[in-house]
C-alpha cells in the first residue's frame, strides 16, 4: 500500500455525517475578508455575505480548503473534492443527497457518533470522511458560513412549489438479494462511467491547475473520498448512482448500479483511523457498514458487499425480540 493510502494519524473526533450538513442558527456578522484564493468572496457585510460564503465552499471546497490553499491556515481536506461531486448544484437540486431539507433534519440522533449531532457536527464529519479532512474549528468564519448556507436552504425549499421540489429521477433502488458481482461493475464502469471518470477512475480535471479540483470526481485514489465515508457503503453508493449517474442520463438498472457501485468501493482509496470507534452501539450499523467490528455474527464481505437481506432479517428478529 502506498504512503498516500495510508490511515491518517488524526483519531476520529465522535460527531455525525457521510455527506456535508449542519444545526445552529448562527450568522456571521462584521466579519473580516480572508486571504488567497477566498479574497474575491464577499463575506465582510454580514448574513448575507456570509451564506454566499459558504456556498462557495460548498460549490468549491477543494480549491478554498484544500491542500493547495495558499493559506496554509486555510487547508482543510487532503482530498481534491467538493462537497458539490456528490451534492450537486451546491445541494440546492432536490432529489438524492440533496442539502434543501437539512435544517430540518437536524438536530437528531445519530448511531454512528452514539449521540445527538446538529448541523455543524454533519459538516465536519464530512470534512473528516468524505473530504479526507480534519474538522472546521466550530467558531471559524468557514464554519458558520457553511452552516449559514445549508439553513438558508430550508427556507429555499419552503419557498419552492411542489413541481420543483420533485427531483427528475429514475424508481429508487430495489438492491438485488445477492452478492455484488465485481467484474459486472467493471464492465458496468467502463461502458458508462469511464467517459466522465477516467478510464482509470481518477477523475478529469477542472484545468490543468489541480489546485482548481476536478470536473468529473475522482472515484478512489488519493484524491477521492475515505473509507469512513457514507459513500463508501455500497448501498449508499448505488441508491445515488441509480437516481444521479450517468450524469443527465440516469438510466442503469438496478443490478448495474448495484455492481457499479460494489466495483467502485472495491478500489484503493484514503484509509481513515480510529473506525472501531464509530457506532458505540455495533447494533446501529448500516448492514452494508464494510468496516468492523459487527454485532452478529455475518462475515465482513457480506457487510461490504452482500447479499444484505440475510442480515436485514437478523436484526428485524433481533428487534423483535
Amino acid at each position: 500500500m502506498s504512503a498516500a493510502f495510508q490511515p491518517r494519524g488524526a483519531g476520529f473526533i465522535a460527531a455525525a455525517v457521510l455527506s456535508a450538513a449542519v444545526g445552529v442558527g448562527v450568522v456571521l456578522v462584521g466579519m473580516a475578508s480572508p486571504s488567497g484564493p477566498n479574497a474575491d468572496v464577499p463575506v465582510a457585510d454580514g448574513p448575507v455575505a456570509s451564506e454566499e460564503y459558504g456556498r462557495r465552499l460548498v460549490a468549491r471546497t477543494a480549491e478554498l480548503l484544500g491542500q493547495d490553499q495558499a493559506d496554509p491556515a486555510l487547508r482543510y481536506i487532503d482530498s481534491r473534492l467538493n462537497c458539490a461531486s456528490c451534492h450537486l448544484s451546491a445541494g440546492a437540486e432536490p432529489g438524492a443527497l440533496t442539502l434543501l431539507l437539512t435544517d430540518e433534519h437536524y438536530p437528531r440522533f445519530s448511531g454512528r457518533a452514539g449521540g445527538m449531532t446538529d448541523i455543524e457536527d454533519r459538516i465536519n464529519e464530512c470534512m473528516q470522511r468524505s473530504m479526507n479532512g480534519r474538522p472546521l474549528p466550530m467558531d471559524s468564519v468557514e464554519m458558520r458560513a457553511m452552516a449559514s448556507y445549508l439553513r438558508t436552504l430550508g427556507a429555499q425549499y419552503q419557498a419552492m412549489g411542489e413541481s420543483a421540489r420533485t427531483a427528475a429521477a429514475p424508481a429508487a433502488l430495489v438492491p438485488p438479494d445477492r452478492a455484488a458481482d465485481l467484474e459486472h461493475g467493471r464492465a458496468v464502469f467502463d461502458a458508462r462511467c469511464s467517459t466522465c471518470h477516467g478510464a482509470d477512475g481518477l477523475g478529469l480535471l477542472a484545468t490543468g491547475d489541480r489546485g482548481k479540483g476536478y470536473l468529473f470526481p475522482p472515484l478512489w485514489g488519493p484524491d477521492s473520498y475515505n473509507n469512513g465515508a457514507g459513500m463508501h457503503r455500497v448501498l449508499t453508493a448505488a441508491r445515488f448512482v441509480k437516481a444521479r449517474m450517468p450524469l443527465g442520463d440516469p438510466t442503469l438498472t438496478d443490478d448495474e448500479a448495484f455492481d457499479v457501485a460494489a466495483f467502485i468501493n472495491a478500489q484503493p482509496r484514503p484509509q481513515m483511523a480510529n473506525l472501531e470507534e464509530d457506532y458505540p452501539d455495533k447494533r446501529a450499523k448500516p448492514v452494508d457498514n464494510p468496516y468492523g467490528p459487527y454485532a452478529d455474527d455475518f462475515p465482513a464481505e457480506q457487510h461490504k458487499f452482500g447479499p444484505f437481506r440475510p442480515i436485514e432479517e437478523y436484526y428485524a428478529a433481533q428487534r423483535a425480540r
